[in-house]
């Protein structure tokens, strides 16, 4: 992460506003892949993801811009359902965010083409998700199969996301051989990793155990060397073996806000929603910002530390600014006439 990008950042929560967005720009997708948390049942409180209204067209560009607007994130991810369901509204969405210097991520199964014009876009990155190698994959995610996938993403840059699971980890060399396929092809910028994140009390097939997790860890920081577009940093990795303990604790929970598909719902605690098990979270953005939490600024004092002291204030600045909102403005006092209060 630049300096410049942290400086702005800082800002921000210093602002009472929070740096990243998240928004489930559709409730449609035309998957269901097991162990996807968007469409378990608590992932909202209360309405299921597939029940809520969404938008199209006009109303959702506009409804969008709107969010953006009112609290002007730095980093926003497109995530649904999938957006390229709603491809078309993309298209008139990625130009104004680019103008407006918003970095987005928008995260897809790749189930159809790709617009290559998305490449124009320096601060607009297209993340495919993968669940592990081919025969495991087409199973789960079809129609999004490995034949589709490289066939929808010729000629457009992407970035390559796969969730490691139990199975995986069952198998020697699964990872290794996941890396070997993906890392020589020229479309493929770089490949992350996360490991599955279940909701409390969950023991699903895709759960990892301890000792899959440790050798997860262990061929992670293995692999790093020989693959280079595994871009995931050995402090990173390291904070697998020891996610934050609650989203009070997670850098990334509480620098993010969460949109879902009516693009009113707040998806609570953090991007899981429900009541995810902190204790076996992998999600790669928590370790990445946990990573970056634990770098000690000077002697006793943490990156971490500075950023939580940071929306306390920014928690004040924004009560103050809302409460000046929602004043009378003392200069028009005295002066209504009778009109005003009829």
């Amino acid at each position: 992460m630049k300096s410049t990008e942290v400086l702005r950042a800082w800002g921000r929560m210093l602002s009472g506003r929070l740096p990243s967005m998240s928004i489930e720009i559709t409730r449609e997708c035309p998957l269901r892949c097991p162990g996807c948390y968007a469409y378990e049942d608590a992932h909202l409180g209360g309405p299921l993801l597939r029940e809520l209204a969404d938008y199209r067209g006009d109303a959702l560009v506009q409804g969008v811009l709107g969010l953006v607007e009112r609290h002007r994130p730095l980093h926003l991810s497109i995530v649904g359902g999938d957006p390229l369901v709603r491809y078309r509204e993309m298209e008139d969405l990625l130009p104004i965010l680019n103008r407006k210097g918003i970095f987005v991520q928008i995260v897809t199964s790749a189930f159809r083409p790709i617009p290559t014009s998305w490449a124009a876009f320096s601060r607009t990155n297209v993340v495919v998700s993968i669940d592990g190698l081919q025969p495991e994959h087409d199973e789960r995610r079809k129609p999004a199969t490995y034949e589709r996938i490289l066939k929808n993403i010729a000629g457009c840059p992407v970035l390559i996301h796969c969730t490691i699971t139990g199975p995986m980890m069952k198998r020697d060399g699964y990872l290794e051989e996941f890396l070997a396929f993906w890392s020589p092809r020229r479309e493929i910028r770089k490949i992350w990793m996360s490991m599955f994140t279940p909701q409390v009390g969950t023991s699903s097939p895709e759960c990892l155990s301890v000792a899959d997790r440790d050798l997860a860890i262990r061929e992670l920081l293995r692999l790093r060397d020989r693959y280079p577009k595994l871009e995931m940093g050995k402090e990173m990795i390291r904070e697998f073996a020891h996610p934050p303990a609650s989203p009070a604790e997670c850098i990334f929970a509480l620098t993010t806000n969460v949109i879902s598909a009516d693009l009113k719902t707040k998806v609570t605690p953090c991007q899981f929603g429900g009541n995810p098990d902190c204790s076996r979270c992998g999600c790669i953005a928590s370790m990445g910002l946990a990573a970056v939490g634990h770098h000690q600024l000077i002697a006793g004092i943490t990156a971490g530390m500075v950023c939580r002291a940071s929306l306390r204030i920014g928690e004040a600045v924004s009560k103050l600014r809302t409460r000046e909102a929602h004043s009378p403005n003392p200069k028009t006092l005295g002066n209504e006439s009778a009109s005003d209060f009829s």
